[in-house]
């Protein structure tokens, strides 16, 4: 990964309109240290984050990832975040980004411990090429999240739907889905429902509608699919929310894993099941999510 740039944010208040938020930031060196040995966010995972797509310098759903940052600041206790001071970030990030794909990460942490909190910086690096995953698609495993669906409800406590920095249950999935031979995993509630992906969301075509599992039972309500669906939608298709069972993944006509810096991956096989492609919807997906778009 190449690193292109490093921000670190004092925080304001959230009322604190201003017309300039410059000398609340600090531009740094991405190679140099940065953190103090008590901060959270690398002591406990304590904190939240956020990762926008960037073309051509150009930041995308900006104000999607923002509303899902105080959303996830509410989740996790954590004072409410300026965003109007996140979006003055998040462009002085972007404007050293230049030509091709790269990636934007909002972080905000409960600080140091016993010191000054909240921590927050904004990093921009060239993103992964995916363009073997959006073309040739990828290969899922199911795997079983623990929960089940109505966890959230009675255990708010375990911040399901909120974006930490606690990732180690994700990326323990990819690295199972890898060792069964697969590119990636869905997670299925432990009473039997498709919930989402460790870092994705999930779509499905069932003739000319498009199903996404509802935003409840702890899914991280994708700002990709959102923008999907509104696409989809003036296309003339119809976009539904479902609890789906989890027998009925393998009988979509088609299925996509989507996210803000791989786009939109078509699944060519579940659990080895060969699933069917759509190529030229797979390539209009893409096309749109790698236009302009705020």
């Amino acid at each position: 990964m190449a690193w292109r740039f490093a921000l670190m944010i004092d925080p304001v208040d959230a009322a604190d309109a201003r017309a300039d938020y410059a000398d609340t930031f600090t531009a740094l060196d991405p190679a140099a240290p940065a953190l103090t040995v008590g901060e959270l966010s690398t002591q406990r995972g304590d904190g939240i984050f956020e990762s926008i797509g960037v073309i051509d310098s150009h930041p995308q759903e900006v104000a999607a990832h923002l509303e899902r940052l105080a959303h996830s600041a509410r989740l996790c206790d954590l004072p409410t975040p300026n965003l109007d001071q996140w979006r003055a970030a998040v462009a002085l990030a972007a404007a050293q980004c230049g030509a091709g794909e790269a990636v934007i990460k909002l972080i905000l942490s409960r600080g140091v411990e016993h010191g000054p909190a909240p921590t927050a910086w904004v990093t921009a690096a060239e993103a992964s090429d995916f363009t073997r995953a959006r073309t040739e698609g990828i290969r899922v495993v199911t795997l079983d999240r623990g929960y089940a669906l109505d966890a959230p409800a009675h255990a708010p406590w375990l911040l399901l739907g909120a974006k930490t920095l606690s990732y180690a249950v994700n990326m323990a999935a990819l690295r199972e889905a890898n060792r069964r031979g697969a590119d990636d995993a869905i997670f299925l509630s432990s009473d039997g429902y498709v919930l989402e992906a460790p870092t994705a969301s999930l779509i499905l075509r069932r003739g000319d509608t498009f199903v996404t599992p509802a935003p409840n039972g702890g899914i991280l309500h994708g700002t990709t699919q959102l923008s999907l669906f509104e696409h989809l939608d003036a296309q003339g298709y119809e976009t539904v929310y479902a609890t789906i069972p989890a027998e009925s993944l393998g009988a979509a006509d088609a299925a996509w894993l989507v996210s803000s810096v791989r786009l939109a991956a078509p699944i060519t096989a579940v659990d080895d099941a060969p699933m069917p492609v759509d190529a030229a919807l797979t390539a209009s997906m893409n096309a749109y999510l790698l236009s302009p778009r705020d």
